[in-house]
């Protein structure tokens, strides 16, 4: 399947997604795309953001998120369409990279050395899915995930300044076990620093069955966390 064969509107796989802006700086984490820049003062990031919102042109508003911080621009291109990212969000990748290496700016999934681009989700284990998720809903101001609304689907931050929140379904109560992991989704060549890392802090990996979907892992006294990728998902 190439570029000129591909339809606009159709889904595409999260494997020919990753490979096709893998080399322009994007990492394909959670059904997005996202890079960084370094830069200097605000000003700086506010007129570099500028430019690289209109080198996306009109499709901007529709698919790019952009946090502007001092010394720092995070860059996420998703989805409009709850089906999945499609040619029109590559071509937006593309343009984008290619003005901000025009601008001696090029993206990176790591700008500064200090953590790639990542995405975080909270998961809630329960018992009755249903019974729960209209509290979780109404205590944290979310709304049903776009595409969803269905007594088990996850919720989401209307503004997109919070993490996701999920509810996996438990088979019975479960005594001395934590009741929330975080899902920490992060770029694929990145998973396998991240674990160590995490490993070397004192965690202990529970499973490695998924990989390189995910691996469980847990703090030392038992509550887990999940490094997942893409890979695997499709």
């Amino acid at each position: 399947m190439t570029e000129e064969t591909i339809d606009d509107g159709v889904a595409l796989s999260a494997a020919h997604i990753s490979a096709a802006v893998g080399e322009l700086g994007w990492r394909y984490v959670l059904g997005t795309l996202r890079a960084s820049i370094r830069l200097g003062p605000l000003w700086q990031v506010a007129e570099v953001a500028t430019e690289l919102i209109r080198a996306c042109g009109a499709g901007a508003d529709e698919c790019l998120w952009l946090d502007l911080r001092p010394g720092r621009l995070e860059l996420t291109l998703h989805p409009p369409d709850p089906a999945g990212l499609t040619a029109r969000e590559l071509a937006h990748a593309r343009m984008i990279a290619t003005t901000a290496a025009e601008m001696g700016l090029p993206l990176a999934p790591d700008a500064d050395g200090r953590r790639s681009v990542q995405a975080l989700e909270i998961a809630v284990d329960a018992l009755d899915i249903a019974e729960i998720r209209p509290f979780w809903k109404a205590v944290l101001g979310y709304t049903d995930e776009p595409g969803g609304g269905g007594p088990r689907d996850p919720i989401v931050d209307p503004l997109a300044q919070g993490p996701a929140l999920w509810f996996q379904q438990m088979t019975g109560p479960r005594a001395q076990r934590n009741r929330l992991h975080l899902d920490v989704s992060v770029p694929h060549d990145e998973a396998p620093a991240r674990i160590r890392a995490a490993l070397s802090a004192g965690g202990i990996l529970l499973s490695e069955a998924r990989a390189p979907s995910f691996w469980i892992l847990a703090d030392p006294e038992g509550n887990e966390a999940c490094v997942t990728t893409w890979q695997g998902r499709d």
